[in-house]
């Protein structure tokens, strides 16, 4: 008996939003951040910096609504850790995947990350984000009193500073480079992708027992 995927609403507009343009803020970051570093050449250096500065805060002020949400909406809880099918979702990765295994756990609109994703994505929004930001914001801000001959900060802490900004912009591209890998995992390489735009996740349904067969 031939079963379909069942369609469910999971992802909410604004979630589907601040997704996207948070993936997107965080590409054009890198992309200017690199400039900066003279390791490529798309805007010319003053373009790349003001680029940098606007997009930066833009994250930021994204952030903050994404934040509210979270919290007006219980969004939060999604992200507490558990450590019930890790284990199972670990092994599932690592190969049954490439066996066509079934996913340990199914996406449902209360429960939308499996247990590894749960960890992930808490260390991406406690230690990654806080990172980049933090130290940004420390060096955009000392750069702007030191161009008025106020140093507030070392220029030895001010490196150190820029290098944990750098450490933590490359940890959010890997991160960004896993992720993406990670959305051919779903039920096809790209209904992960579909979910995220349309808000709508294919989930396979039950097969029926024996007992239900027959009846």
């Amino acid at each position: 008996m031939m079963m379909t995927a069942n369609k469910i609403y999971i992802y909410k507009r604004f979630e589907r939003f601040w997704h996207w343009t948070q993936a997107a803020l965080i590409i054009f970051l890198a992309l200017t951040g690199f400039e900066v570093h003279d390791s490529i050449h798309i805007f010319g250096f003053q373009k790349a910096v003001e680029f940098h500065r606007i997009a930066s805060y833009s994250l930021i002020v994204l952030l903050i609504f994404a934040i509210f949400w979270h919290l007006a909406f219980d969004a939060w809880k999604q992200y507490i850790p558990t450590r019930k099918n890790l284990l199972a979702q670990i092994k599932f990765y690592a190969n049954g995947m490439f066996k066509g295994e079934k996913h340990p756990t199914e996406k449902t609109a209360l429960q939308k990350l499996n247990p590894l994703q749960r960890l992930i994505y808490l260390g991406f929004k406690l230690l990654m984000i806080p990172i980049v930001v933090i130290s940004g914001l420390l060096y955009m801000f000392d750069k702007t009193i030191d161009a008025n001959q106020v140093v507030v900060i070392s220029k030895f802490r001010l490196e150190n500073i820029a290098l944990w900004h750098t450490f933590g912009a490359f940890m959010l591209i890997a991160f960004l480079v896993v992720h993406v890998y990670m959305t051919t995992t779903g039920h096809s390489y790209t209904s992960n992708i579909k979910a995220m735009i349309t808000g709508y996740e294919d989930v396979e349904p039950e097969l029926p027992t024996d007992e239900e067969t027959k009846q």
